[in-house]
């Protein structure tokens, strides 16, 4: 038997499903890599052009990310965007990371509304914002006790 929240949330499910991807709607029910690690070699903070902001921290060795975390206080396709470069980011060297594009969070969701395409952008911008402030950090390293 049901209760009536898992049916609202099959509804809701349901009705995602109708305007967004299956992994639009998986990667913002379920995200991946959700929340602040205890420690991190960098991160970055971007508040986007419709107000969300996104966060992403990044643990690196020998210039390999090894984990990738994110917030976000904005939509599901926020959450889902920034789920999806964190994912997309994991295990690549530094310098592909910085490659990975608003195009690249796009097409792993097989695409967004045009209307919040820019998730992604914030999402793949806060991301090479992270990787740049790691690289500074590498090379400024007495820079990284004033870092929060």
């Amino acid at each position: 038997m049901t209760t009536a929240w898992q049916e609202f949330q099959e509804r809701l499910i349901a009705k995602m499903r109708e305007t967004y991807s299956e992994e639009v709607v998986d990667h913002s029910m379920n995200p991946r890599n959700l929340g602040v690690p205890d420690k991190a070699d960098s991160h970055a903070v971007i508040k986007g052009p419709c107000g969300d902001t996104m966060g992403i921290w990044l643990k690196v060795k020998d210039d390999v990310i090894l984990e990738a975390n994110f917030t976000t206080d904005g939509c599901g396709t926020s959450i889902a965007s920034g789920s999806m470069a964190t994912e997309l980011a994991k295990g690549k060297k530094l310098v592909d990371a910085m490659q990975i594009s608003q195009q690249d969070v796009l097409e792993a969701l097989r695409g967004l509304p045009e209307d919040h395409e820019h998730c992604a952008l914030l999402a793949a911008n806060t991301l090479k914002e992270a990787v740049q402030n790691y690289l500074k950090l590498r090379n400024e390293p007495w820079k990284q006790a004033y870092q929060k």
